[in-house]
């Protein structure tokens, strides 16, 4: 790692009232008629969460502040990171924070942006070793292990800190439903007013930790261009100390940011922004819960020791008092988490989860320590749901224009579907507390990696997120019941055209056989 350079504090920009997006806020407040202070709206589907980050970028006119745990070098990515440059082409502040664990091979190329005038792009918590692929940067850091597991999840997407996009997505075709091979079903929530000065104020604190590195500190143009050279292709368009006179017409083609991404991809994947003036708001009091950059610094840092995002939403499951409804598509919850559970049902709330089947679970390890705690779930009294994998099409084909809905499960359609695989993450209590945001339900979120979440106090936002969620529950997953026999009973919807089943379904057998293989070395702490 190289020694860390003074550098000066930088912050969030604090005159929103100046900025178009700051005056629409406060105009949609007054037309509103509410004395709360901040508005929400769910991005339920793919689409709404890529338009709605494209809206921001190009409406920003100070600044843009995007924080996430990996960015992938794709389509869906090449027209996002193609408005944040064009931003930074006309004046706007743009920074960018990265965790380092998944910027290897293609993915690396994000890093370019880190080159481009305007931008400043950091890596949290970086790796050491070649960027080729994750194996040589895992095997290059095991002498660091207990270091490089503990990385930053948040993910925030911030313009002009007066509106800003927090949930469980990252960035990339998988998560705007566009991905070849599987897609995500997830969920963010779209924020307006003073709510997203909380978000810019943690981003803030991530951006001026002492383990956030700035790229070119970490690698240069050549290195980017050397781990591209095997594709044949040139570099990506660079515009390191290039003179930019004026910035160019909204509809001006500069150039591609990402190598390797075809203009027709391009051209595929463009969506007409959302209408910021026009979206339906939810105004509301609410709470940004987010954990402390210290909890993924040395081993021996007790200086941000304290509650985490997890164990705040553990405290406010216990003062339910008729229902908490749990989103989480990775699901290990340890002897503490139980113990919660148990005090619940104890007191007569009712405990849903939803989470990922095998099938669908795109992290078999997760699995092998979910299925530890199943009976135990059930035996509580906890209703256990499992999302299901649609499987593609007999043809093998892929229509991308199906994207993914958490209401819907897959958009409403299995025609021409990828595989899905639930990675939203919400928490709903009593019908009037929501939590959405980066933190799934398991010890990794709880003790290791950083997280952040969205707490809103209304009746009328947790209503349509839990009927978003028992839609995809009705349409697209099967409750996990226990026979009379002590087995295990997946039970389909009523009037489903898939059928009920004895065995993790959907799963072939060579999947459950990995599990059986990884679950001794699947320690709940790991997971």
């Amino acid at each position: 790692m190289p020694t860390q350079q003074p550098r000066t504090a930088s912050h969030a920009f604090q005159a929103t009232e100046h900025t178009a997006l700051g005056r629409l806020a406060q105009s949609r407040r007054v037309v509103a008629g509410t004395r709360s202070d901040s508005g929400f709206r769910l991005l339920d589907s793919a689409d709404s969460a890529f338009t709605s980050r494209v809206a921001l970028a190009q409406a920003a006119q100070k600044s843009l502040d995007l924080q996430y745990y990996a960015i992938h070098a794709d389509a869906s990515t090449e027209v996002l990171l193609q408005s944040v440059r064009d931003a930074a082409r006309r004046g706007v502040r743009v920074r960018i924070l990265l965790d380092d664990f998944n910027t290897v091979g293609d993915d690396a190329q994000v890093l370019r942006l880190a080159f481009e005038p305007g931008i400043e792009m950091r890596l949290f918590n970086p790796m050491a070793g070649p960027r080729a692929s994750l194996v040589t940067r895992i095997l290059g850091s095991l002498h660091d292990l207990e270091r490089i597991q503990k990385r930053m999840h948040n993910k925030l997407f911030i313009a002009d800190n007066a509106w800003g996009i927090a949930g469980g997505r990252n960035l990339g075709q998988a998560y705007f439903g566009a991905g070849e091979k599987s897609n995500f079903v997830d969920l963010d929530v779209l924020a307006a007013g003073r709510i997203v000065q909380d978000m810019s104020a943690s981003f803030d604190r991530y951006w001026n930790d002492p383990l956030a590195y700035p790229v070119p500190d970490l690698l240069s143009p050549a290195e980017l261009d050397r781990l591209h050279a095997d594709t044949g292709e040139q570099p990506a368009e660079r515009a390191v100390g290039a003179e930019v006179a004026a910035p160019p017409p909204a509809d001006h083609v500069t150039g591609m940011v990402l190598p390797g991404v075809t203009s027709a991809e391009v051209s595929f994947a463009q969506r007409q922004p959302m209408d910021l003036k026009g979206v339906p708001l939810l105004w509301a009091s609410s709470l940004l819960i987010a954990d402390q950059p210290g909890k993924i610094g040395p081993v021996d840092d007790e200086a941000d020791a304290g509650e985490t995002v997890v164990d705040g939403l553990l405290n406010l499951m216990q003062q339910a008092t008729h229902e908490v409804l749990m989103v989480s598509p990775y699901f290990v919850p340890g002897m503490p988490m139980m113990k919660v559970f148990s005090d619940m049902r104890a007191r007569g709330v009712r405990v849903r989860l939803l989470t990922n089947s095998l099938a669908s679970n795109d992290a078999p390890a997760a699995h092998a320590g979910y299925r530890r705690y199943r009976e135990d779930l059930l035996a509580l009294g906890v209703e256990v749901h499992e999302m299901r994998s649609v499987p593609r099409a007999a043809t093998g084909r892929h229509d991308r224009r199906v994207r993914p809905r958490l209401g819907s499960g897959v958009g409403g359609s299995e025609v021409g579907a990828s595989q899905s695989s639930l990675h939203a993450k919400a928490v709903i209590i009593d019908r009037r507390l929501t939590a959405i945001g980066s933190m799934n339900l398991d010890l990794r979120s709880q003790r290791t990696n950083s997280e952040v979440a969205l707490v809103i106090r209304s009746k009328a936002l947790a209503a349509e997120a839990a009927l978003l969620i028992d839609g995809t529950i009705a349409s697209s997953a099967y409750r996990v019941e226990q026979n009379a026999s002590g087995g295990l009973h997946w039970r389909a919807p009523i009037g489903a055209a898939f059928p009920d089943t004895t065995s993790e379904p959907e799963a072939p057998a060579m999947l459950r056989l990995l599990v059986n293989v990884l679950a001794p070395f699947s320690p709940d702490e790991m997971l």
